[in-house]
């Protein structure tokens, strides 16, 4: 997933959608939210607690972080470095990135 409006430079936010996929069971609230910020003085990103629940959701999921610059997370490639795993169980993280 890419975060067209959390480039480095500004803040910048995005919510992270899921549902089933195959049902229209999220007409009755059968989906999840995570919100995302990154702030740019900080440099931090935060990943906001999980809203919602659904069958089969994805409780445990494993974030690669890539902040994107000349030569790093750009391209058509895949970038193969992270600067950051972060595992999320659904309740708040903050990460630093003060030192790049």
């Amino acid at each position: 997933m890419g975060c067209g409006d959390c480039a480095r430079g500004a803040d910048g936010a995005f919510t992270l959608y899921e549902d089933e996929g195959d049902s229209y069971r999220y007409e009755q609230g059968a989906y999840t939210v995570i919100p995302f910020h990154w702030n740019e003085a900080a440099k931090t990103l935060t990943i906001g607690d999980r809203v919602g629940s659904f069958p089969g959701v994805v409780k445990d999921r494993e974030f690669r972080i890539v902040l994107v610059g000349p030569g790093h997370g750009v391209g058509e490639a895949i970038s193969s470095q992270s600067d950051a795993v972060v595992t999320y169980t659904g309740e708040s993280k903050k990460v630093s990135f003060a030192s790049k």
